[in-house]
């Protein structure tokens, strides 16, 4: 397992870092796209469809979606569309805190459909935003993403004792948590640091970058409920070692449209 996932990484870091610093227009929008649809694809096996015609509809309304958000560009809709991401994940934290108490609240085809769609379109539309302003910030969220991955994963094995959501991902720990936060807090620091914001923005920054970590937990765990509701252990198998595509954009889904609201409503750093 390890060695697929050491492969499986090898060749697909240069591949990302092309589409998000070629040079080529366009490269990065439609790596995003693929990476979406199949994400989309794969969600369906968690809303339990099993007809293809059913399958390939909600595939269809995702790439609707998609083709609408790249015509308007990153605008005011755009925007709102971010903030309502955001204030939705809420709405999931409850979900994850509860489960599966209230698993009958999201747990039915339509639900999922809705759920699924405020899922992907902000994840496409977060990350393709943040690329056009740079690929340098998308880098940064993605950083924070995987710092509070590496950061939970080392402090989780070597302090882990209590569970942070045993009823949704009995591996994560409280103190994997905390790990996860002081990595991220150093790279937050440092690139604070290196923008050179007044004392006010300086702690705006910080705070939207906090809350966005934050986030990609949340992410990561929202996915884990849905699989685990569905009696699935992967979302695919497209990624040797990795699971899907799901898999690997879980805590993005949270952490991109998040971190986009906080940009738009403080006007860009």
């Amino acid at each position: 397992m390890l060695k697929e996932r050491v492969i499986t990484a090898l060749i697909l870091l240069p591949i990302v870092l092309w589409c998000v610093f070629g040079g080529v227009i366009g490269a990065f929008p439609v790596f995003a796209t693929v990476l979406v649809l199949i994400a989309a694809y794969e969600w369906t096996a968690l809303m339990r469809l099993t007809s293809y015609a059913q399958r390939f509809a909600f595939i269809a309304v995702v790439a609707f979606g998609l083709a609408y958000f790249q015509h308007q560009g990153f605008n005011t809709n755009t925007g709102l569309l971010m903030v309502a991401a955001t204030l939705g994940w809420l709405i999931a934290l409850g979900w994850v805190m509860r489960y599966p108490t209230q698993a009958e609240q999201w747990d039915t085809p339509a639900r999922l459909s809705i759920i699924g769609l405020f899922l992907l379109l902000p994840t496409w539309a977060g990350l393709v935003a943040l690329h056009a302003q740079s690929p340098w910030w998308l880098m940064y969220v993605l950083l924070l993403v995987w710092g509070a991955d590496t950061g939970a994963y080392f402090a989780g094995r070597r302090f882990g004792r209590v569970k942070l959501a045993p009823n949704v991902s009995p591996a994560k720990t409280r103190e994997g948590l905390y790990g996860g936060l002081v990595l991220t807090s150093l790279i937050i620091a440092g690139v604070t640091a290196y923008l050179s914001l007044d004392v006010m923005r300086s702690v705006l920054f910080m705070s939207i970058s906090l809350l966005t970590v934050l986030a990609s937990v949340l992410g990561d765990l929202f996915e884990s409920m849905a699989k685990r509701r569905a009696g699935i252990k992967d979302s695919g198998k497209i990624f040797p070692g990795h699971g899907g595509a799901l898999d690997r954009i879980d805590s993005i889904t949270a952490a991109a449209p998040v971190f986009m609201a906080g940009w738009w409503l403080a006007g860009g750093f």
